[in-house]
């Protein structure tokens, strides 16, 4: 914090009387009188006007040279200017000047009040003054330096925060989409179909509302597992393999949907990341068909291999598929890319030329990585 004007002008104030004062006592003449308060004045200058300061510093001390008045209290004055000197002026020509101009006019005036006195002690004792000043300069521009990386770091810890918060915000909104969208498009197509049924079969209307009480049932298992996942670091959920994705394509045939499945390939040793990475691939691919392919056939293929797991989902068109169109948002297959792309994999997805959807993802077994050469 900026030292208030008021002080500066007190330390100036008191500097010169103490100079005036000193001269005086020791029976300096008038003219020792004002340059001893010159000097004293400089040094409420030096925060604000370092150069008038440095010039009224220079000029005192050659004022006192041609009488040899350089008593105790103006000598003491000439190393405070010194000290200030170094501690207020830069690396310049101006702060080497009057750095070197004082020591010069006060070792002048010591060998001109005394001239058995050395000229270079003297001038050694306003160097050591000159140098303890800019030894505090540079503490000073060291601390503020730190003081602004540690500001800079404090932002980017900041901004690094936002971002975590961000990254963990659309992190959750992507699970709670997978869960939540696939038991609601089992639940909104059963119903649809329990509702035209209802009165005509009521057996087979029951089995819908099975399925649909079998799908709110999973739903609120995954919603479990996943607040205990959050609220818990230290909470691990059962080690996936490719079982979990047999038993998904059975719950979507057992709520009606045309979808078959077939393992291809190793089943064993595959690492469970990549096998939850097609887990849910393959129920984003089931949940759009259902969604907007309801009653047309699905077909599931995933090939275990040792590099990597290939992924297709395919189904044929459905009779309403024009009328169906442009209804998604494309939310589930942007955060289903995002997904994949993290674990190191591909995904493609887009209409087939004979009609339908189709969704393909290879997903590595494991992710490379760059390992620099120390040769």
């Amino acid at each position: 914090m900026r030292r208030p004007v008021h002080i500066d002008a007190l330390i100036g104030a008191l500097a010169a009387l103490f100079g005036a004062a000193g001269a005086a006592l020791e029976g300096q003449g008038p003219a020792a009188w004002v340059a001893a308060a010159a000097l004293g004045a400089a040094l409420g200058l030096y925060r604000r006007h370092r150069h008038v300061a440095g010039a009224l510093a220079v000029a005192g001390a050659a004022a006192l040279v041609p009488s040899g008045d350089m008593a105790a209290a103006p000598a003491v004055l000439v190393c405070a200017n010194a000290f200030a000197v170094g501690r207020w002026f830069g690396w310049s020509a101006s702060a080497g000047a009057a750095a070197g101009l004082l020591a010069a006019l006060f070792g002048a005036a010591i060998v001109a009040r005394d001239p058995g006195s050395w000229l270079v002690p003297s001038i050694l004792v306003v160097g050591t003054a000159w140098v303890a000043g800019r030894a505090i300069r540079e503490r000073d521009l060291v601390a503020l330096r730190l003081a602004e990386r540690a500001e800079e770091l404090e932002r980017e810890r900041e901004a690094f925060a936002t971002l975590s918060v961000r990254y963990e915000r659309a992190r959750i909104a992507s699970e709670l989409h997978d869960i939540v969208a696939h038991a609601i498009s089992v639940m909104v197509v059963q119903a649809g179909a329990g509702q035209r049924i209802a009165a005509a079969d009521p057996e087979l209307a029951g089995e819908m509302f099975d399925a649909i009480a079998g799908a709110a049932r999973q739903a609120e298992q995954d919603m479990t597992q996943l607040v205990a996942l959050l609220s818990d670091d230290e909470a691990i959920g059962q080690a996936p393999d490719l079982a979990l994705v047999e038993e998904l394509v059975a719950r979507a045939a057992g709520t009606g949907l045309d979808v078959t499945l077939r393992l291809e390939g190793s089943r064993e040793g595959l690492p469970a990341s990549a096998v939850q990475t097609v887990y849910r691939v393959v129920r984003e691919s089931l949940t759009n068909a259902l969604r907007y392919a309801s009653g047309a056939p699905v077909h599931v293929l995933v090939r275990g291999g040792a590099a990597a797991i290939d992924v297709e989902v395919v189904n044929d068109a459905a009779a309403d598929a024009e009328a169906l169109a442009g209804h998604g948002t494309g939310n589930g297959l942007r955060g289903l890319r995002e997904r994949v792309g993290a674990a190191g994999g591909r995904l493609e997805a887009g209409p087939r030329e004979s009609g339908g959807w189709r969704v393909a993802a290879w997903i590595p077994c494991a992710v490379a990585v760059a390992v620099e050469d120390g040769g």
